[in-house]
């Protein structure tokens, strides 16, 4: 694959995901959330709706270095993301990115205790396999006759 590609198939792979562990720095401690992932490519980021009064706002504030995880378990595709995060009340940007899953949350976009958390990635690396059954059978044939199996694909993506 081309860098181009790999790219794509970073920003594809967290389009179908869609939520993540967004890890943030307390101190010494390192805390991950589950978190529902908004993207931009052309901005070349990846937002989150956040409330004012939650921790990881004062995290990111302190230490905007944070990992975003997807999994998707069943298709055996996985994406780390790493970048730099700040929040913002852009309450335009807020009303664009609502959706369903924000409802949990708040009752409409015009809740003034909602902010934008928006992740400028820099990094990525990501691990696509066929798929969990295909996968299996690989690792038990790799058993058998000790051989590495092909898993997949796995790039690191300078973004």
């Amino acid at each position: 694959m081309t860098s181009h590609d790999d790219t794509a198939k970073v920003w594809d792979l967290i389009d179908k995901i869609s939520f993540c562990m967004l890890a943030t720095q307390d101190g010494r401690d390192i805390r991950s959330r589950p978190m529902s992932a908004y993207t931009k490519r052309r901005d070349g980021a990846v937002y989150f709706l956040t409330d004012v009064a939650s921790h990881k706002d004062e995290e990111i504030s302190r230490w905007p270095n944070v990992c975003l995880a997807f999994a998707d378990t069943k298709a055996q595709s996985y994406v780390s993301v790493s970048g730099a995060a700040e929040v913002s009340n852009d309450r335009e940007l807020i009303r664009e990115i609502w959706s369903t899953p924000a409802k949990a949350w708040w009752d409409s976009p015009d809740d003034p205790s909602i902010r934008v958390l928006k992740v400028n990635p820099s990094f990525a690396e990501f691990w696509d396999s066929p798929g969990t059954v295909v996968s299996y059978i690989k690792m038990a044939a790799a058993a058998v006759s000790s051989a590495r199996p092909d898993m997949g694909e796995n790039e690191k993506v300078k973004l």
